[in-house]
């Protein structure tokens, strides 16, 4: 079982409305479904913000919108309640890994953006890659799938 970034797969889950769609994503998708694994999208941010939204980044630990406002618990609730329902998904099933949106403010891993809005990068994870890490699941981003690191 996989887990995958909504707007990897082409969802409309984006900050602006738009996508991320990846063909290697697709690709890596329709492989594993053929060998009768399951992918589940995932998206911990359009649980709690809307579409479209003010873009976010991380500052000093907090999901910040470039309006200057605090929206670190809706971060957290909204990665809270996509566990919840992966859980229920799985049905105890082991997740094998999670391909996640790079540089994102929730599924960034190991790079996100700075927080000042200007495309500059900075060690550090989202907060949805935070949680599934502590869960043990091995989090990637479409980066890796595209250079062939996995």
């Amino acid at each position: 079982m996989y887990l995958i970034s909504a707007c990897l797969m082409g969802k409309n889950y984006k900050y602006n409305g738009g996508n991320n769609e990846c063909k290697e994503v697709l690709e890596f998708a329709e492989r594993a479904k053929a060998e009768g694994k399951i992918c589940i999208l995932v998206c911990p941010e359009i649980e709690v913000l809307s579409v479209p939204r003010i873009p976010v980044e991380i500052v000093n630990g907090r999901a910040v919108n470039k309006e200057g406002t605090d929206v670190t618990e809706k971060f957290l609730l909204g990665s809270e309640k996509e566990w919840q329902k992966i859980e229920a998904k799985a049905n105890g099933a082991k997740i094998e890994m999670a391909i996640l949106k790079a540089n994102s403010p929730s599924c960034g891993c190991e790079v996100i953006y700075d927080g000042t809005f200007t495309g500059k990068l900075v060690p550090g994870d989202g907060f949805f890659t935070k949680l599934l890490k502590e869960k043990g699941i091995r989090v990637i981003t479409e980066k890796e799938l595209i250079s062939g690191e996995v």
